[in-house]
């Protein structure tokens, strides 16, 4: 199947997410969790309750439709048939707004999902009797975004002052919890952010449920930076190398999302462009192909298959960058 090209499930689309291999020429060893390949995600609501400066879905949100009940329906009828997979994510712009949160993860239990994620800011799990309704139904992985590195820096970016204090407590609350349960973090590197990615992990470091941070690349879901948040490649790699680093010696994994393979030198195995199974209304693909990504002066000589390239945005602003990217051969 063309992992690029959406398919039709019910009323929505799906892409599957691409995976390389954790031993592969890109990875020497197992840096990341690489488990995209074993979990599907939903994205059943539109809504959210933050304003972050880097949304790339704020003009469509209204527009697009949450993954229906048939839709859902045949998810879990397929894992209880045949078990393709592991994992379940339950995601959206914020999924906690969804009153029956709880009641999809205990489905999906029963229906046979080793583990339900949960991808959210972080702000609802603050309340200890809500958290504590969602570990009773089976979410035990939490994909938390973190956009900054203190309550200033993170609060600027969402646009919500005191997010940073609720979502920090929330994590609090599930670094205490008894149950065996795992957290993610997430960061849109912009330029309003990347300074302070050595800090995100600083700020976290004495969480031991914390097991991976994850550094997805902005991109804009347009052909034009118009809010000019990409950083250059030049500036961007120290201190995403620094924050790479001080992640791995503080013992957690890392995966980055869209930056040049070529450019990550010998920290390439944290390189991870792969996604789950996804399931969407059809209309965000639209959107989402804008980007053009994998352009690339040297693609057609290069051996790369993890790396997005550039997209549309990146070079009507940066240019090519002919001279600074190469062809890998492994």
């Amino acid at each position: 199947m063309n992992p690029h090209a959406p398919e039709i499930l019910g009323n929505h689309a799906y892409r599957v997410g691409t995976t390389s291999p954790a031993d592969g020429p890109n990875s020497q060893k197992r840096f990341s969790l690489r488990d995209h390949d074993t979990y599907v995600s939903l994205t059943m609501e539109f809504r959210c309750n933050l304003r972050c400066t880097h949304c790339m879905i704020e003009g469509t949100m209204d527009r697009l439709a949450p993954t229906d009940a048939e839709s859902f329906d045949r998810v879990l009828a397929e894992q209880a048939a045949t078990a393709p997979w592991q994992g379940l994510v339950l995601t959206g712009s914020e999924i906690t707004l969804r009153r029956d949160l709880p009641e999809l993860a205990r489905r999906a239990r029963a229906a046979g999902f080793a583990h339900v994620r949960i991808q959210t800011h972080g702000m609802h799990l603050n309340r200890a009797p809500y958290l504590e309704s969602l570990i009773d139904a089976g979410v035990d992985e939490f994909f938390i975004s973190v956009a900054g590195q203190d309550a200033a820096t993170h609060d600027q970016i969402t646009r919500v002052p005191g997010s940073w204090a609720r979502m920090m407590q929330g994590i609090a609350l599930i670094e205490a919890h008894p149950a065996d349960l795992r957290i993610i973090t997430n960061t849109v590197v912009t330029a309003q952010s990347y300074t302070f990615l050595s800090g995100i992990v600083a700020a976290l470091a004495t969480m031991h449920k914390v097991v991976q941070h994850e550094f997805w690349n902005y991109f804009p879901m347009a052909e034009d930076d118009h809010k000019s948040l990409i950083v250059r490649h030049a500036d961007l790699l120290p201190p995403l190398r620094a924050a790479i680093l001080a992640a791995r010696a503080a013992g957690r994994l890392v995966e980055v999302k869209n930056v040049p393979e070529c450019l990550m030198g010998d920290l390439r195995g944290a390189l991870v462009n792969a996604q789950p199974t996804l399931v969407i209304d059809p209309a965000f693909w639209a959107e989402f192909d804008r980007n053009r990504f994998y352009q690339c002066p040297h693609r057609d000589s290069c051996a790369s298959t993890e790396c997005l390239g550039l997209t549309e945005a990146y070079i009507r602003r940066y240019g090519t960058e002919a001279e600074t990217l190469r062809a890998l051969q492994f």
